[in-house]
């Protein structure tokens, strides 16, 4: 596995984790912690797009 396929396996594993928080928030009728870790799973989607974006790039650029 190369440093890439790692970092987006750990992103996907922190927004699984996120999604599941929401759940377990809103199931202790806590809107603040669901409010914070649906931001946060958007948040870190929103990074893992602009990696990979970014990834394919500059591997464009090499060919």
């Amino acid at each position: 596995m190369n440093k890439r396929s790692i970092i987006f396996i750990v992103i996907s594993i922190l927004v699984t984790f996120c999604i599941a928080l929401i759940g377990v928030a809103l199931g202790e009728q806590s809107i603040l912690l669901a409010i914070i870790a649906l931001l946060a799973s958007f948040i870190l989607m929103g990074v893992g797009f602009s990696l990979k974006k970014k990834f394919r790039e500059s591997d464009e650029m090499k060919s």
